[in-house]
């Protein structure tokens, strides 16, 4: 069972504003609960015990957030968040994850619980959720499947191409936490810091790390970077489609 979840938490979401003025956007309110609670109670049910969050705008809140919420917590701060990209945040949980197994999930998405169940049942060095979907544009991370295999994660892929999107979601099994993390680090080293984490798992890919999707295409799922974006996860909450029983 994996024991650890990293949960990326320091962007400053500008497109939610005013509602994150105060706040990073994964303590925004969708139904009685934020978005980081959502995601750290289904973590928790799943049977994480220790969580790794990665910081950087409003930090504090965040903490202030996990100070109750019974299990250890390790935050790892970003002070570069607003000049960065999440490779820079995933890199600065190295010393917390300690070469364990890990999920990681962006902060500001809400999902159905069988995604994480369904990340488990993938056996395969680096497993991500993936949903298929034709319809995609500059905004989605797409990726390029064959045979179950990524074999490539870009935004900028040629849509045609691709199989879907990767919601953001992943988990990192043992034999792929130490060589992700150096790869990180030396993207980072380079001076890129302004890449995604996906293109570091692309590079992993193309080194022979196999790198399975796990079809979530059936389960709700939002990411949540808009007004209209929350309005739609608030709609999920109500309907009640986000804690069916899913398969």
């Amino acid at each position: 069972m994996t024991e650890v979840a990293v949960l990326l938490c320091a962007g400053s979401g500008t497109r939610l504003r005013p509602l994150t003025d105060d706040r990073p956007k994964a303590l925004v309110d969708v139904g009685g609960e934020t978005i980081l609670a959502r995601a750290v109670r289904l973590l928790l049910g799943a049977g994480v015990t220790e969580l790794v969050v990665a910081t950087g705008y409003h930090a504090e809140s965040v903490r202030e957030a996990l100070s109750r919420c019974g299990r250890p917590v390790t935050f790892c701060d970003n002070p570069a968040y607003d000049r960065t990209q999440n490779s820079v945040s995933l890199r600065l949980c190295e010393k917390a994850v300690r070469s364990r197994p890990f999920y990681k999930l962006d902060g500001d998405l809400l999902f159905h619980a069988d995604v994480i169940r369904r990340l488990g049942r993938t056996p395969a060095p680096i497993v991500a959720a993936v949903e298929r979907n034709s319809d995609l544009g500059s905004e989605e991370m797409k990726v390029v499947v064959d045979a179950g295999r990524i074999r490539a994660f870009g935004k900028d892929l040629d849509p045609r191409s691709c199989y879907g999107e990767s919601i953001g979601i992943e988990l990192v099994g043992e034999g792929a936490v130490d060589p992700l993390f150096c790869a990180l680090s030396r993207t980072v080293g380079k001076g890129r810091t302004d890449l995604y984490y996906e293109d570091v798992y692309s590079d992993l890919a193309r080194s022979g790390i196999e790198v399975a999707a796990a079809d979530v295409t059936d389960l709700p799922w939002i990411e949540v970077d808009t007004p209209a974006d929350l309005d739609r996860a608030r709609d999920l909450v109500r309907s009640g489609r986000l804690d069916r029983p899913g398969a």
